[in-house]
């Protein structure tokens, strides 16, 4: 019952109107007033944002704000994969045979989200992580590993809540959201797919990087409002470090897995 209501709830809401006047209000002029509040509200440090307060024309200028880079140092080492995203740890596991994950309870298929069963074939038995984003972090994206892009593509139309609960009651939260895929070819010879997941009324996922080569830690994107990263490692490809940990509030740059 809980899982209809919401679903009904959120269906009402979140509508092509609602998007337009949410992302016209965040970037007008008057929204630059509750800069304070949000800052105040989410507690969000500004000794690492590179611009002035004033320098923000309005609250969406804020929210994709750059950070000084001695406060996202890059794990260096050579097998590192980083976290490519300020957020925390929701999921991490096995991939199974059937190219099934599960996230809070729900089950979703490879195929699925990644939009073709030939695509979904190649990660069977490997690992996934999933990333949740909330409206206070840095929402820059960065590449997690050195890699060659091997193809890029959209998925999906309207995006759903990806925070707690709409991963609980939610339908299709994760494969039902606008999405924007990117399969890489890592140093090892293996592959990985590194997925930027739209959130709740706003789809934009904006590329600042449309290059084939990526090097680990440049910038390549950014987000526009709160948001998840879904990452998925071919069999055989990674293991996670052993700081990872489901809960565990992670910063670009930290070291999320390592290359075999």
């Amino acid at each position: 019952m809980k899982e209809k209501i919401y679903q009904s709830l959120i269906e009402l809401t979140n509508g092509k109107w609602s998007s337009v006047i949410l992302k016209g209000f965040a970037q007008s002029k008057l929204s630059k007033r509750l800069i304070p509040s949000y800052i105040k509200y989410f507690d969000i440090s500004i000794q690492e944002i590179t611009s002035k307060m004033d320098d923000f024309s309005s609250l969406h200028d804020f929210f994709i704000r750059h950070v000084k880079d001695e406060s996202r140092p890059i794990m260096s080492s050579e097998n590192a994969i980083i976290s490519p995203v300020d957020a925390t740890v929701e999921k991490i596991g096995d991939i199974t045979a059937d190219g099934v994950f599960h996230v809070k309870g729900k089950t979703y298929s490879l195929h699925n989200m990644l939009g073709t069963e030939k695509i979904a074939e190649e990660y069977v038995n490997g690992k996934y992580i999933v990333l949740y984003l909330s409206p206070a972090e840095y929402h820059r994206i960065h590449a997690p590993v050195n890699g060659k892009v091997l193809r890029q593509y959209v998925l999906g139309k309207k995006s759903y809540p990806v925070n707690k609960w709409g991963l609980m009651y939610g339908k299709n939260t994760i494969s039902g959201n606008y999405r924007l895929l990117t399969e890489l070819e890592m140093p090892n010879n293996k592959k990985c797919f590194f997925i930027k997941v739209g959130a709740m009324f706003v789809n934009s996922i904006e590329l600042t990087n449309k290059t084939k080569e990526w090097s680990k830690g440049e910038e390549v994107g950014y987000f526009s409002f709160g948001s998840t990263v879904v990452m998925f490692f071919s069999e055989e490809s990674i293991e996670f470090a052993t700081t990872i940990r489901e809960g565990h509030f992670i910063r670009m740059g930290e070291l999320v897995a390592n290359m075999l």
